[in-house]
C-alpha cells in the first residue's frame, strides 16, 4: 500500500455520498427484532425502568405487530408479564393452552400474519422463585425441566408461533423441543436457540418488566454461562446447533461483540444477539440527562451489532430505530 501523502484515507470520508458509497456495513429494519412485553392486566403500563417501553395489553400488542408491518420490522419477540397470583414452583401458567402469551400470538398473529412471532421458552415469568427451571432442594433440575419446556413450546407453536426460542441454558432443551415439535407436525416452526445466555448484571430492568426480579431468589450462575468464558459459548453454541437449531443468539449484546463476531465465524449459522434491558436503560438514561445523542448512540450501537456478524438484533429499540431509518 503507498504511504502518505500519496495514501491521504480522508479522501473518501470527505463527502456523504462517499461515505455511503464505500460503507461495509448497512443497517435496515430487517435488522431489527421487536422485543415487546405482554401483560393480563386491563390497561398498558409503562415500565419505570425501561423508559418509553410499556407493558401492552393483548389489544395494544396486536396493534404493536400491525405497526410492526407498517415499519418492516420482520418479527416481535414476546415476553410475558403474569399476575403474581398466577404463579407457583412449577410454571403452571407457561403451557396454559388459554394464558396470556397464547392469546398474544392469535392476537397478533390475526392482526398481522405477516408478521413473525417469536415466544421466549423459558420457566422465570411464571415461578414464584424467579427461576427458569424447576428446583429441588436449592438446585435446579435440568431434566425435569426440559420437559416443562417442551410442553411450554408446543403451547406456543399450537397458538400459531413461528419461532421457539428457548432462553433457559439447560443442556438438551433444543433437541427435545425439535423432537417434541416434529412429533406433533410441527417441523416449520424454527427454533432459535439463546446458545450463549451469559450470566450478566445487565438483565435487571428487564426482570422488573416482567415482574421476576422481586421473586428471584439467589442467581443464575449455575445455568447461565460466566461472563469470564468465550471457548464455552463455542461448545454451546455446537451443540445446539447438532441438536437441531435453526438459528444461535448471544445475549447480551454489547459486552458480548467478541462472541457474537466469534459464533458467526465459527459457524457460518444465522446469529442474532439481544441488545438487552440494561443496556436500552443505559442509553435511555444517558440521553435523558444529555450526556450523549440518544438517537445517534442508539443507532451506532445497533450498527455495531452488524459489524462484529450478526444477522439480526432483538431490541426495544425496533419501532424507533425503523421509523428513522424509513427516512
Amino acid at each position: 500500500m503507498a504511504q502518505f501523502p500519496t495514501t491521504r484515507l480522508r479522501r473518501m470520508r470527505q463527502h456523504d455520498w462517499s461515505r455511503r458509497m464505500m460503507r461495509e456495513n448497512n443497517l435496515t429494519p430487517d435488522d431489527l427484532v421487536w422485543t415487546l412485553v405482554v401483560t393480563d392486566k386491563a390497561h398498558s403500563e409503562p415500565v419505570a425502568s425501561m423508559p418509553g417501553v410499556t407493558r401492552l395489553t393483548i389489544a395494544d400488542a396486536a396493534k404493536a405487530a400491525v405497526e410492526a408491518r407498517a415499519l418492516g420490522i420482520p418479527a416481535i419477540a414476546i415476553f410475558p408479564h403474569v399476575d403474581p397470583s398466577l404463579k407457583n414452583a412449577h410454571g403452571s401458567q407457561a403451557d396454559n393452552p388459554d394464558g396470556l402469551v397464547a392469546q398474544a400470538i392469535k392476537a397478533m398473529k390475526d392482526a398481522a400474519p405477516e408478521v413473525g412471532i417469536i415466544c421466549d421458552v423459558a420457566l422465570d415469568p411464571f415461578t414464584d422463585h424467579g427461576h427458569d427451571g424447576l428446583i429441588e432442594n436449592g438446585v435446579i433440575l435440568n431434566d425435569a425441566t426440559v420437559e416443562r419446556l417442551c410442553s411450554q413450546a408446543l403451547t406456543q407453536a399450537r397458538a400459531g408461533c413461528d419461532v421457539i426460542a428457548p432462553s433457559d441454558m439447560m443442556d438438551g432443551r433444543v433437541g427435545a423441543i425439535r423432537a417434541a415439535l416434529d412429533a406433533e407436525g410441527f417441523q416449520h416452526v424454527m427454533i432459535l436457540s439463546y446458545a450463549a445466555k451469559y450470566a450478566s448484571a445487565f438483565y435487571g430492568p428487564y426482570r422488573d418488566a416482567i415482574g421476576s426480579a422481586a421473586a428471584l431468589q439467589g442467581d443464575k450462575k449455575t445455568y447461565q454461562m460466566d461472563p469470564a468464558n468465550t471457548d464455552e459459548a463455542l461448545r454451546e453454541v455446537e451443540l445446539d446447533i447438532a441438536e437441531g437449531a435453526d438459528m444461535v443468539m448471544v445475549k447480551p449484546g454489547l459486552p458480548y461483540l467478541d462472541i457474537v463476531a466469534r459464533v458467526k465465524t465459527a459457524f457460518a449459522l444465522p446469529t442474532f444477539v439481544f441488545q438487552v434491558s440494561g443496556e436500552y436503560a443505559m442509553i435511555e438514561a444517558a440521553a435523558a440527562n444529555g450526556w450523549i445523542d440518544g438517537e445517534r448512540a442508539m443507532l451506532e450501537s445497533l450498527l455495531a451489532f452488524k459489524r462484529a456478524g450478526a444477522d439480526g438484533v432483538l431490541t426495544y429499540f425496533a419501532p424507533k430505530a425503523a421509523k428513522i431509518l424509513n427516512g
